[in-house]
């Protein structure tokens, strides 16, 4: 059987054999490269993309999903159907396992892939700096599979908490702690206090929503690094306006599922810490360990070549391209992904007719977040001037900005449909327990068997 299935992935691959053009495989379909596919479109090169899923997610609004405002299908399209006219493009859903950088070859689930150029877009992943009880207790948003995650867990709380006696018991399932105050710290925050106000004691009319609290910390003094002093102002105070209880220079030391331990010695109960305090690369065994720095990133050059290659490419959040401006490489966020991916294209092909290639600069748009209804914070550059607003306006921008990026018109319809309708009734349509969720009392605790009727 197991013979049976080799020869099967071989045939599958022998599909995509050279076929006297140059091959480009990209690792990876987030918005890197995705944007890079499609730069590739019209050139004489192959290109295959390779992702464990089949589906490209727009990860700006996997909170929405995480907080059951938009269904997973909204924010996920399949590859072939983004790339289905492209006639030069072959995808494969398979895992990389390793890379032979000699050979130009990648292993994978399927098996064996050649290469002539190999661009590494995998991305990043949730960093727990070390801390694997943290790994183990907490619930990250880096996958729609954690986002639904989340939301099956913060529904099964009240569930639970519906049949808890015990006070201290029912806090921790009520209360919610998030740590990073990043975007999607804030904008999580947000949209719980949302549903406690308007949501949840409509659909749990026996408890009291005054009990529930959520908590945000932040190791740094100020919310939303990276952005004006402003926007970090007014996101703290919209915040604090909806009841969130921000904690700021304070770092979790522990979490042991049950205990948030705080630097200060302050300790929180709850049963979902929901991290998102930092990321880190993905990258592939196989590439040299010193091309690898800080955070799991490559360092790459202005052409984004890792460092000790010159057909092995890197864009995006693994990435680190070091420059005077960005010390520690370009920001984590998509549009440095998309830039390197749309500029990589036309390099290739630049380097394919043999003209030179053109080193990457960024252009940076500025940021936004929102942290709920009719209230965001957003700093942009346009036309070589900053424009700072927060508000409604920054709100309507910030809707505005995410239904353009959204890849496809189904799924911009969708969402467009969905927040039409959420704004004008206050409901939210996803709040359906399906599939994975976070055990909200162990059986051993006493408490759980105190039920009221």
């Amino acid at each position: 059987m197991k013979q049976q299935l080799m020869r099967s992935s071989m045939e599958e691959l022998a599909k995509i054999e050279q076929v006297g053009k140059p091959r480009v495989v990209i690792v990876g379909g987030g918005f890197g490269g995705l944007e890079l596919a499609k730069a590739l479109r019209d050139t004489n090169m192959q290109v295959v993309l390779v992702d464990k899923q089949n589906y490209h997610t727009f990860q700006p609004l996997m909170y929405q999903v995480a907080t059951a405002g938009l269904e997973a299908s909204a924010i996920i399209s399949p590859f072939r159907k983004i790339l289905k006219d492209q006639d030069n493009l072959s995808f494969r859903m398979a895992e990389v396992l390793h890379v032979d950088t000699a050979a130009q070859v990648l292993k994978t689930s399927i098996g064996l892939i050649h290469y002539d150029h190999l661009v590494i877009a995998t991305g990043a992943t949730t960093n727990y700096f070390g801390d694997e009880e943290m790994a183990r207790h907490s619930v990250a948003i880096k996958s729609v599979e954690d986002a639904v995650e989340l939301r099956n867990t913060v529904l099964s709380n009240f569930e639970k908490a519906l049949q808890v006696g015990d006070r201290e018991q029912l806090n921790s399932l009520l209360d919610f702690v998030i740590v990073g105050g990043g975007p999607t710290g804030v904008e999580v925050a947000g949209a719980l206090s949302e549903l406690r106000k308007h949501i949840f004691p409509k659909d749990y009319r026996d408890i009291d929503f005054r009990e529930m609290d959520i908590c945000l910390i932040q190791s740094g003094d100020s919310l939303l690094k990276g952005m004006s002093k402003e926007a970090s102002e007014k996101a703290l105070e919209y915040l604090q306006e909806f009841g969130v209880k921000v904690l700021l220079d304070r770092r979790v030391k522990s979490y042991d599922g049950y205990t948030v331990t705080l630097n200060t010695g302050e300790k929180l109960i709850t049963r979902t810490l929901i991290w998102a305090a930092g990321v880190a690369g993905a990258p592939i065994e196989g590439i040299r360990p010193e091309s690898i720095r800080k955070g799991n990133r490559y360092t790459v050059n202005v052409y984004n070549q890792i460092a000790g290659y010159t057909n092995v490419y890197a864009i995006g959040d693994i990435a680190a391209m070091i420059t005077e401006e960005y010390p520690e490489g370009h920001p984590m966020v998509a549009q440095p992904a998309i830039q390197q991916g749309k500029l990589l294209g036309e390099n290739l092909t630049r380097q394919l007719a043999g003209e030179p290639m053109r080193p990457f600069r960024y252009h940076d748009q500025g940021a936004m977040a929102t942290i709920g209804r009719n209230h965001a914070v957003a700093d942009l550059k346009l036309g070589g001037k900053e424009w700072k607003t927060q508000g409604f306006f920054a709100w309507l921008m910030w809707v505005f900005v995410h239904l353009i990026a959204l890849v496809g018109f189904r799924n911009r319809l969708a969402v467009f449909m969905n927040w039409t309708t959420s704004y004008f009734s206050q409901e939210r349509g996803s709040r359906y327990i399906l599939g994975k969720r976070r055990e909200p009392v162990p059986a051993e605790d006493p408490a759980a068997s105190k039920v009221v009727a």
